[in-house]
């Protein structure tokens, strides 16, 4: 179990040589309950084996990950459940709807209207750092967009046949519709711009050390508009006592697209009572 270093520079939080003693110093100042609880489950884990780390399962999902609140991207997300069966924490399915009957997939513009409301941007009092994570999110969407065409056109399976456009499609197709309601911060990144308030308190001081993302989706028949399935999740990613890789403000999403991304081809080639399972919402690495 090796860590993984990603490659990234961002000019307003330290260089990794700086980070590693301004993080060192910094942690145990800002142990807060999440960062406890990840911590304690981690070393409970390391008794377990790494096996045991890497076993996919929904149900340490279950308890490790709060569902993120309603956006209001899903028109009537009292109607979701949680399917044992489903690597997503909220699912609806239409009565009634074979996904057998489509042949074609248009996946729509990543939305992210969503994430431009969440508080922690909106105590930023740097008007031209607000400016570049507008940016950020920008790239985050068209990444996420990406990363879902490209799994769907290099499926082996070739499940649907990817169109770029609605006006292209000859056979029965869905669209699949998607909006990022959340990413957190990451924490070097909020120390170096000294905002981050008292140790313990304030939004930003409960979102550091969660290295969460969010998405709800819908999936419509294109033909009538009809929307025939949502589905809303929120997962975590990676955790390790020495991260030197969280050089961006936005640090583990992509790993958490790229997840989500191999989650919807799965489930489109899922045959009938097959689960399509969720790795554990992180990976311990720590060292």
């Amino acid at each position: 179990m090796q860590a993984r270093v990603r490659s990234g520079y961002n000019p307003w939080v330290p260089t990794k040589t700086n980070e590693l003693n301004f993080y060192m110093k910094k942690r145990h100042l800002h142990m807060t309950q999440p960062l406890r609880n990840t911590i304690f489950v981690a070393l409970t884990l390391i008794l377990m084996g790494c096996s045991t780390v890497r076993t996919s399962t929904n149900e340490i999902k279950a308890v490790s990950v709060d569902p993120a609140p309603n956006a209001g991207f899903i028109e009537q997300p009292g109607q979701q459940t949680n399917r044992a069966d489903l690597p997503f924490q909220k699912v609806w399915i239409k009565s009634g709807f074979d996904k057998s009957a489509y042949k074609e997939l248009f996946i729509a513009p990543v939305d992210t209207q969503y994430m431009l409301k969440m508080d922690w941007m909106h105590k930023m009092s740097s008007a031209s750092w607000m400016g570049d994570v507008k940016k950020d999110i920008a790239e985050l969407a068209r990444y996420f967009h990406h990363q879902v065409v490209e799994d769907f056109k290099n499926d082996p399976k070739h499940r649907f046949q990817v169109i770029s456009s609605p006006e292209q499609h000859t056979q029965p197709a869905l669209i699949l519709e998607l909006a990022l309601i959340e990413v957190d911060p990451s924490q070097p990144v909020l120390h170096a711009l000294s905002w981050a308030g008292p140790p313990g308190t304030g939004t930003a001081a409960g979102a550091i050390n969660q290295r969460r993302a969010a998405f709800e989706g819908r999936l419509r028949d294109l033909e009538t508009g009809e929307v025939v399935a949502t589905f809303a999740d929120r997962d975590m990613a990676d955790a390790g006592p020495l991260d030197l890789t969280r050089l961006t403000w936005y640090g583990p999403a992509k790993g958490i697209m790229d997840r989500w991304a191999k989650q919807f081809v799965q489930i489109a080639n899922r045959k009938p009572g097959e689960a399509v399972t969720d790795p554990t919402p992180f990976t311990l690495r720590p060292f």
